[in-house]
């Protein structure tokens, strides 16, 4: 794997403003709601005024602070310089209580009807909206309707500009890849990003990064919530599972980085999740409260580890968990407590902190109408994701300011963070052109192919002397495991038995046992040969057929321990 100072220049080279910024930092987020499925999973195109980002010609130093003539230039610590901070502080300064807390919210909206939520938007000011699942149209055949959805991006966008604000509104999405991915076909289907931390390669995370964002620019997205830096624990990490790259906290923070590059060159903000760590948590915070009983010390050596790579690569935001961590705040919720975002901001976090989704069980049930919204406020938050209902929260927001239960400084310090990052967003962002959907497909079977990865059973030759049978899994894994078959040249009917182990299956009989998802069910699995191949997409299945033909290798290595198998297991 690349070593992060290689990963880390590169990202300097390409981004000379980010590279200022992290070279002020002292040290080095879930989705917004789970799936319907069982298996685990929560833009506004450029301003007409933004311009590509710049490049420096090789060997062409960033200006430093202290070089910069003009003032305006100067880094802040994260991505914006002072133009941008400056130009947001005008237009916050002009604004009511009203508009500001409208700037520090990020709701969702039901069903497609982007005229209502959009009036709702322009009543509040708010300051973008999250697209999830019930949001997305579809076509007759089952696929998001690009159209369609362009169009509800379209109007949203016109609805955060009706107030003349000058900087454009977040249009989120959660696309990690994998089993957490709101929009699919026409657009790619990505593995799981534990498939990066097989794979060991920072460049080939970037690049992933990237071609995953470009999709979402030309459907009006400008936001990812992803990359998902979690340090799993393996099987006992029930929520996150397959969502983390790895169980080694320096590979999830050189990956993680890497593949938050590749998105920012693709003109799309990514979301790094879930500070303080929700790997090494036994609890799903989308039902209830999570705690996490490790020390700051052990938090600092594990789950921070990501975080702080991320804060050296100029992260632009950071989302926070709804884990108590007794160590800081027993009891409350990461995401709305005091001393974690003391904690983050001692890792030398500039940037916007936005929370995990309010409407979570975790904190709705502990924290009922807009009392969630106050406290995560009041404790650091700037940006609030998902209030359970975004009219009352922004009612309590503009009451507790009014009251002095809620300081007005800390009100406008969110709201500033957020626009100088919108601001700075919109000047640098790459042209929106994007990519076409379902141009990535090669890409991503590129990554499953370098993720494949064997525990036990020869690495070069046939696995299987011409036919295989296919058992477990679901219809559509097996489908797909036909067709891959097919194309290596395989038949599929007789011979040895491939068992498909989903996320949460257990292993059933057969001669080789393949893991979809997360690797751990190989824990259990007594077939003679046992395999990972991290995802469900026709190229993860391609990429295993290819290997089970003896048409490849298997070059991927466990990126967490699974039983008695430590990570780094595969072949040479």
């Amino acid at each position: 794997m690349a070593s992060f100072q290689h990963l880390r220049d590169s990202f300097h080279k390409t981004f000379p403003v980010l590279a200022a910024a992290s070279a002020a930092v002292a040290l080095a987020s879930c989705s917004a709601a789970p799936p319907a499925a069982p298996s685990q999973a929560p833009s506004t195109p450029a301003a007409p005024s933004a311009t590509p980002r710049t490049t420096p010609a090789p060997g062409t130093a960033s200006p430093s602070p202290s070089a910069t003539a003009d003032p305006a230039l100067r880094p802040l610590g994260w991505g914006p310089r002072q133009q941008d901070q400056d130009a947001a502080a005008a237009a916050v300064a002009a604004m009511s209580p009203e508009q500001k807390a409208g700037q520090v919210l990020l709701p969702f909206f039901a069903g497609k009807d982007a005229a209502a939520h959009a009036a709702v938007v322009e009543r509040l000011h708010l300051a973008g909206s999250i697209i999830m699942g019930d949001n997305v149209p579809l076509d007759p055949q089952g696929k998001v309707d690009v159209a369609a959805m362009t169009a509800i991006n379209q109007r949203l966008a016109q609805a955060f500009g009706a107030d003349g604000r000058p900087w454009p509104g977040i249009i989120g999405v959660d696309q990690e890849g994998g089993m957490v991915a709101r929009l699919g076909a026409p657009l790619t289907e990505w593995p799981v990003p534990m498939s990066y931390g097989a794979a060991g390669s920072g460049p080939l995370a970037q690049e992933a990064g990237q071609g995953l964002a470009g999709e979402l620019v030309p459907l009006g997205f400008n936001t990812d919530f992803a990359p998902d830096t979690d340090v799993t624990v393996g099987p006992k990490d029930p929520t996150i599972g397959a969502r983390s790259m790895s169980g080694d906290p320096d590979a999830v923070g050189s990956l993680g980085a890497a593949f938050s590059q590749g998105m920012l060159a693709a003109g799309v903000l990514p979301v790094v999740k879930h500070f303080p760590g929700h790997g090494s948590v036994t609890a799903d915070s989308h039902l209830n409260l999570p705690s996490q009983p490790a020390s700051v010390a052990e938090l600092q050596a594990r789950d921070w580890k990501p975080f702080q790579a991320a804060i050296a690569a100029g992260a632009p935001m950071i989302m926070t968990g709804h884990i108590a961590v007794p160590a800081l705040e027993p009891g409350v919720p990461a995401s709305l407590s005091a001393p974690t975002y003391a904690a983050l901001r001692g890792l030398g976090f500039k940037g916007v902190a936005v929370t995990d989704a309010l409407n979570m069980g975790a904190v709705s049930k502990q924290y009922p109408a807009g009392s969630a919204a106050v406290k995560a406020l009041a404790a650091g938050a700037d940006l609030l994701l998902m209030p359970a209902d975004v009219q009352q929260a922004h009612a309590a927001i503009v009451q507790a300011v009014a009251s002095g239960a809620l300081p007005a400084a800390r009100l406008d310090e969110a709201a500033l963070r957020v626009a100088t990052m919108m601001t700075w967003h919109a000047r640098t962002a790459a042209a929106p052109a994007g990519a076409p959907a379902g141009t990535g497909g090669a890409l991503s079977a590129k990554v499953s192919a370098a993720a494949v990865t064997v525990l036990t059973g020869q690495c070069s030759g046939p696995l299987t002397s011409g036919g295989v049978q296919v058992a477990g899994g679901s219809a559509a894994d097996r489908e797909r495991f036909a067709a891959a078959a097919a194309h290596a040249g395989l038949t599929v009917g007789s011979g040895p038995v491939v068992s498909l182990i989903g996320y949460g299956g257990r292993p059933a009989g057969g001669d080789i046992a393949v893991a979809l998802d997360a690797p751990w069910p190989l824990q259990d699995a007594t077939a003679p040969v046992k395999m990972a191949v991290y995802g469900r997409s026709q190229g993860a299945f391609d990429a295993l057929a290819a290997v089970l033909a003896g048409k490849a290798t298997a070059p991927g290595k466990l990126p967490a321990a699974v039983g008695s198998y430590p990570a780094g297991t595969g072949c040479p």
